[in-house]
């Protein structure tokens, strides 16, 4: 399968973007999206899918630390049906520690943190976004 890739950190509040080259090699931060409700959200995920010719969606499923799936894991599930519902194909990625990961990086990169909050949930969908293609190789 080639083709972009179109990935979500799904949050309560926020919905992180990313997507990848065609060539599913590189993941790159796209946008932020602030919620507004499952229909609105879901046309709008579905809007980006078919303006990026993207061929999946890869939903981030923020699973325990131990592994087992819990409440929010389930919100995203639920979100994942929408998308399902509205003809997108849907994949899960483990996410646990992106988001740790994605502040750690725009630390390093010496972003301040007020400047962080309106980045770090598209970094975080490419971290989760990038983990699913160094997995596919």
């Amino acid at each position: 399968m080639s083709g972009r890739i179109l990935a979500l950190d799904v949050g309560d509040r926020r919905i992180g973007i990313a997507l990848s080259d065609t060539a599913q090699i590189i993941a790159t931060p796209h946008s932020v999206y602030t919620r507004v409700g499952w229909g609105p959200d879901v046309k709008h995920i579905q809007k980006l899918y078919e303006e990026n010719e993207a061929v999946l969606v890869l939903c981030g499923l923020p699973k325990n630390m131990d592994g087992s799936v819990g409440f929010q894991a389930e919100k995203v599930k639920s979100f994942a049906e929408q998308l399902e519902k509205a003809g997108l194909p849907v994949q899960f990625q483990d996410e646990r520690l992106s988001t740790v990961s994605a502040h750690q990086a725009l630390i390093e990169g010496g972003m301040r943190r007020d400047e962080r909050k309106g980045t770090v949930d598209k970094v975080a969908a490419a971290v989760i976004l990038q983990s699913y293609l160094d997995a596919q190789k």
